[in-house]
């Protein structure tokens, strides 16, 4: 068990009682089974007092407010000092043990609960101590998970200094690398590849990346899938930076939140790479595991039509007797009517019952799915021991358990985050926004590093301003501006995708994909190409 700055799983939350749905997310415990990736909006447990809109998230946010000192101190909360011991105690030896040291000993948890904020007089009152249970599980969550700012790291010159020194750096990155080069990121509201999916008529476009969905029917993910493809094994300045920390054997490890694999077009060695959502670099049959590098279906996956194992293929052919009829199953999903049938066949005319070959799936990890062990191995075993500089490009942190990384670091490491906008739920301590390409260019010009792309431009100048916020100008958020209009880049692939997809696959929505009979039905009739039935 962690017992300095990792964060715990929730055993003891689950046997106390405190919030049993919750799930959360340790980078550091041996004994902690891999994540499934989700994503922090993701409304996959509706019930769970979790959920940004439960009544405990509107507790928190109401009761931020500093009480009146004018009446007697609450003998149900803790004093300035038991707060202090609390916060203390939880940092050393982790929510499991904080528990049974506290509420197991007969400490209430409305008083736990007051050393990570101030209850309002009244409100909650009367409720029995176990209605603190899930309040007081969110708070320990978000105090285990809230790292500190390290007050001495403010400037683009400190980042710059914090560059050349260190030794181990850890990179994580995300879909901002990559934009230059004409490739969407998933998230911004009107040029997302996710904003690109409305004609689809999704209740959430992230279904389209969905294991069960995908199972269900692959014709979806394949109808959309050029869109996100790499057109290209060009790489953008900001893949070239990280190339070159490798090349200064600075390079620790680059968590990159990334598909399109072009960390291995700019060179990243393997054992310093860890992809962790997958790639399409290699592609794997659903039926017999059968795996083949990625260009083999690529052709698919840009014509929009599912692609089909060729082992599969060969095995069906070879099992296949001369002169014998056979009844066709698609993929092994049979009705009812067809069981029956197969029924009244005999023994031997059942054996040679045979399948469409299996739907070959690029290696992308899709929601439901866990990420690899070696992301989990990677970091407690040696990332989070070695790492002297954390450097975010890109990446706005949404996506658990990447999201998770920079808050189980130790407390001591520096941390810069470079992005478009700020980011408000981690405790950064430079904040470079504006391109990546900008940023890193004007990094190296600072450190001296020769940074050499074809894609920079003769003679541009960067301006460094702070950044204002509510009328005063921040210390450690600087706005890096480029003074040229714009770098080329080969346009945006997906301008068309969503409404090729829609016309395709037929009009998708919720129903079709979740139960609803006729809707399926009708994606069973002219429209779903895929060949095959769907429930």
């Amino acid at each position: 068990m962690e017992t300095e700055d990792g964060h715990v799983a929730d055993s003891a939350l689950s046997a106390a009682k405190l919030a049993p749905a919750i799930e959360i997310v340790d980078l550091t415990d041996d004994n902690e089974e891999p994540p499934h990736a989700t994503a922090e909006n993701e409304d996959s447990n509706s019930d769970s007092p979790w959920e940004s809109d439960s009544f405990y998230e509107d507790y928190l946010a109401a009761n931020n407010a500093e009480e009146d000192d004018d009446g007697p101190p609450d003998p149900d909360l803790c004093t300035p000092e038991e707060a202090a011991n609390y916060r203390r105690l939880l940092k050393i030896v982790g929510i499991d043990q904080f528990i049974i040291r506290t509420l197991e000993q007969g400490v209430p948890a409305k008083k736990i609960c007051s050393a990570f904020f101030k209850p309002q007089r009244g409100l909650m009152d009367e409720a029995p101590d176990e209605a603190w249970y899930p309040l007081l599980g969110k708070l320990m969550e978000r105090f285990m998970f809230t790292r500190q700012k390290i007050p001495q790291y403010n400037t683009l010159d400190d980042a710059v200094s914090l560059l050349q020194k260190s030794k181990n750096i850890v990179v994580i990155t995300g879909a901002g690398i990559s934009t230059s080069l004409g490739i969407p990121d998933f998230r911004s509201k009107n040029t997302g590849f996710y904003a690109q999916l409305a004609p689809l008529g999704l209740s959430d476009p992230q279904e389209v990346f969905d294991l069960q969905t995908f199972q269900h029917d692959p014709s979806l993910f394949y109808s959309i899938a050029k869109g996100i493809l790499p057109s290209t094994k060009k790489f953008s300045p900001t893949h070239a930076f990280i190339r070159l920390i490798q090349d200064k054997d600075k390079l620790l490890t680059n968590y990159t939140q990334n598909i399109d694999n072009l960390e291995e077009a700019a060179g990243i060695v393997p054992d310093r790479l860890i992809q962790c959502h997958g790639s399409f670099a290699r592609a794997t049959c659903l039926d017999c595991g059968y795996n083949v590098r990625g260009e083999e279906i690529f052709d698919d996956l840009k014509a929009g039509r599912v692609a089909r194992c060729k082992e599969c293929a060969k095995r069906i052919q070879q099992m296949k007797p001369l002169g014998m009829k056979r009844k066709r199953s698609v993929n092994g999903l049979n009705s009812k009517k067809k069981r029956q049938e197969f029924e009244d066949s005999s023994d031997e005319d059942d054996d040679y019952t045979i399948h469409e070959p299996g739907v070959m799936k690029p290696d992308i990890i899709f929601f439901g799915e866990p990420l690899s062990q070696s992301f989990h191995d990677r970091f407690r075993r040696q990332d989070r021991l070695q790492v002297d500089l954390v450097i975010v490009l890109g990446t706005k942190l949404t996506v658990a358990p990447v999201g998770d990384i920079p808050g189980s670091f130790p407390p001591h490491v520096p941390q810069i985050f470079v992005s478009r906008e700020p980011c408000n739920h981690i405790n950064f301590d430079i904040e470079l926004l504006g391109d990546c390409d900008v940023v890193v260019e004007e990094l190296c010009k600072r450190a001296g590093w020769d940074l050499q792309h074809e894609m920079f431009t003769e003679g541009q100048t960067v301006s460094v301003k702070p950044l204002e916020e509510d009328g005063e100008e921040s210390k450690y958020r600087w706005v890096l501006k480029s003074d040229m209009k714009g770098r080329e880049c080969e346009g945006n692939p997906t301008a068309g995708v969503a409404f090729e997809a829609a016309s395709q696959h037929g009009k998708v929505d919720e129903g079709a994909l979740h139960g609803d009979v006729e809707k399926k039905a009708k994606l069973n009739g002219e429209n779903n190409s895929s060949g095959i039935r769907i429930g």
